[in-house]
């Protein structure tokens, strides 16, 4: 094994600054370890070598003159497919997207790439990411580092499973209702959904942000820093006003002390926790009690109607897309893509569709009035854990496909900041060894503070178990 891979970017930046590493020396590593493990994993939509071998060669360039751009330069990154890339396609995970490539880079692209990260690929994600899987009917399947019979989640399932598996230290993905976090929990890493607007992003929409996909906190903290920055093309018009935050130096400065967290171990909507996930969050609680802060169970916020608008409202959105698409092109489609967006959005209203806006609506009012008493909310952040890599859902069921995601888009609707963090493994028989996540949700706009209590839980947390070096 080749450590260069496993180590954290605020180790590799160390490294860079004293000379102890060479950026060219960690993308051959990682160029190694991606070769290794692709046949198995299929994470990478593409890879960049050749000018990740330029960029990596000009960091050192300007380590050596101690002229480096920022702490990251020479740290390598992954990038998920929608988030462009000048010169490269963005076909949102469908074989029936377009091959054309983009002009310009997204916000965080160019943000990454003047702060003198090293851009080694691009990752897989599904269909318009509107899957919590790695199935692709362009990127085809994508496996969990755990467990190769297992789903890394999704939207964001190729940079989960490239993080989990050693593919270097920072991996951006986007989130929608869940598609940072799922990922993050079922591939064991941390996964940071910021606040709706904290991290410029292009197009925006109801929900959609991009945020860090880590093996550390950490490191989540050090690359917020980076894409956290303003966008000068002004192209987020959800985009909050910027703040000057080092979320990095600000992350021990935190005290569990006198802190409300609420409990929330079931949904009573959705699908059902499984047992062990359930034991986890009320472990990581007790812990946390026993260091100062004041825990508290909190009642179920959503319901059914919430849970059935959210879906109702993405099949209406991703029926008029694939409608809008020539027959040859939508034949391209996953075809659980396609079942999933017309069983009956084909009959829907525009009376339907205003119906399930205002329960999303409902959903948004629901989740600040539960959660504003409280500093955090701790839940889990899927009800099961990693479900077979075949499977698009949990059920593999178009007509139940969101029925997992009750935890997670709650926070998407109200805008808060929220992340995943693994705590324990399963101990049930299908998914033993499985990694369990728990999510932590803060109050609108405080992803520092997310950040910070994430932290501790980092620290205080059972013993880890080592990372799937070797794919099984």
């Amino acid at each position: 094994m080749n450590p260069l891979g496993w180590l954290s970017a605020s180790d590799l930046s160390r490294q860079l600054d004293v000379g102890g590493v060479t950026a060219v020396d960690v993308v051959t590593a990682l160029e190694a370890r991606v070769a290794q493990c692709e046949p198995h994993l299929n994470a990478f939509y593409l890879t960049k070598w050749d000018s990740a071998r330029a960029a990596a060669a000009a960091s050192d360039a300007r380590w050596a003159k101690q002229g480096a751009l920022s702490p990251l330069d020479g740290v390598p990154i992954t990038l998920k497919e929608n988030l462009y890339t000048a010169g490269d396609p963005a076909p949102i995970g469908t074989a029936a997207g377009s091959p054309e490539p983009k002009a310009v880079d997204a916000p965080i692209a160019a943000r990454v790439a003047e702060a003198g990260l090293v851009l080694i690929g691009k990752t897989t994600m599904p269909d318009f990411g509107m899957l919590s899987s790695g199935q692709s009917s362009l990127h085809g399947v994508t496996r969990n580092p755990w467990r190769l019979d297992r789903n890394p989640g999704g939207s964001s399932s190729g940079a989960g499973a490239a993080c989990a598996a050693g593919y270097g230290p920072l991996h951006v993905g986007t989130d929608i209702g869940g598609s940072i976090r799922l990922p993050a929990s079922f591939c064991g890493i941390f996964g940071l959904k910021p606040s709706l607007g904290r991290v410029p992003i292009d197009p925006p929409y109801m929900g959609r942000v991009a945020g860090p996909m880590t093996r550390t906190v950490l490191d989540a903290a050090l690359l917020m820093n980076i894409i956290s920055r303003p966008d000068p093309l002004h192209r987020d018009f959800m985009n909050l006003p910027p703040q000057r935050i080092d979320f990095a130096a600000e992350l021990e400065r935190f005290t569990l002390k006198g802190k409300r967290i609420g409990v929330l171990t079931d949904m009573k909507v959705g699908l059902a926790v499984q047992a062990d996930v359930a034991a986890a969050v009320w472990d990581c609680a007790q812990v946390i009690e026993q260091h100062g802060a004041v825990v508290e169970p909190i009642a179920p916020f959503i319901d059914a109607d919430m849970l059935d608008a959210i879906g109702g409202f993405f099949e209406a959105r991703s029926h008029l897309d694939i409608g809008a698409l020539p027959a040859v092109r939508r034949a391209r489609i996953l075809p659980f893509i396609v079942q999933w967006a017309t069983w009956r959005a084909k009959r829907f209203t525009g009376d339907t569709v205003m119906a399930f806006y205002a329960q999303v609506m409902a959903m948004r009012a629901a989740t600040v009035a539960a959660t504003h008493g409280f500093d955090f909310v701790l839940s889990p952040t899927s009800p099961v854990p990693a479900f077979p890599a075949a499977h698009c859902c949990p059920g593999n069921d178009p007509e139940h496909a969101l029925e997992h995601i009750a935890f997670t888009v709650p926070y998407n609707m109200s805008e808060q900041p929220a992340a995943s963090i693994n705590w324990a493994y399963s101990s049930q028989r299908h998914t033993n060894g499985l990694p369990i996540g728990v999510q932590v949700a803060g109050r609108r706009f405080d992803d520092l503070g997310v950040l910070q209590l994430c932290r501790v839980i980092e620290q205080l947390r059972p013993p880890q178990r080592a990372w799937p070096v070797t794919l099984v």
